[in-house]
């Protein structure tokens, strides 16, 4: 007698068809997908660029307002009316380091595109002795790219930090006053504003204006 043993094959699986079906659903949901998460890393990196510009922008308005409050440089060599000391020119237009005989910085030191004079009274001294203050804000370029520098001299003190990045040295950077007079005008202006442009990659030109008022003295 023979023994036939029948084996069992398993051929169950995806036909063609099936296989070709699930390639193009997966590519109907992955493409989307993709396109969506690039988007999404896009609209990061561009919102993360436009808040460091934002925030240079906060930095650099809040110290050219306290440098223009303390603007003010008084011409103790004469009295004004009513016995009052009146103010001489007090701020310097594309200044160089040592413009006006007013010393602040080096002859390395960029022309300033302002500088703002303003008294410093050392009231640790008896009697107390004045100086002058000086602040000048100056371009410094880097690689592509200029940083907004502000260099501030107190008698034998200096201090120079950057306050803006990324500024785009291709458009104009504005320097404008007002109130009662111009810029180089004898009287001191009530307002000072610089205005100018900042760029990165990742985000749009990002137009910054940084105003500063004087105090009433």
């Amino acid at each position: 007698m023979r023994l036939t043993v029948e084996s069992e094959r398993d051929d169950a699986g995806f036909t063609l068809i099936e296989l070709l079906l699930v390639v193009v659903i997966t590519t109907a949901i992955v493409v989307p997908l993709a396109e969506s998460l690039i988007l999404y890393f896009k609209n990061t990196d561009a919102t993360s660029a436009r808040m460091t510009l934002s925030n240079d922008a906060q930095i650099g308005a809040a110290y050219l307002a306290r440098d223009v409050a303390g603007l003010g440089l008084r011409d103790y060599t004469t009295t004004g009316a009513g016995g009052t000391i009146p103010f001489k020119s007090s701020i310097q237009v594309d200044a160089a380091y040592d413009a006006g005989g007013q010393v602040c910085g080096t002859s390395a030191t960029p022309t300033a595109k302002i500088r703002l004079l303003g008294d410093d009274w050392d009231t640790t001294t008896s009697p107390a002795t004045r100086t002058t203050r000086i602040v000048a804000y100056y371009l410094a370029t880097v690689g592509t790219v200029n940083e907004l520098h502000r260099l501030v001299c107190t008698g034998s003190t200096t201090t120079d930090i950057v306050l803006t990045h990324d500024i785009d040295p291709s458009s104009p950077f504005v320097v404008s006053c007002s109130g009662p007079t111009t810029c180089n005008g004898t009287a001191v202006p009530q307002t000072v504003t610089l205005a100018f442009t900042v760029t990165t990659p990742g985000a749009d030109p990002y137009p910054i204006t940084l105003t500063g008022h004087r105090r009433q003295q």
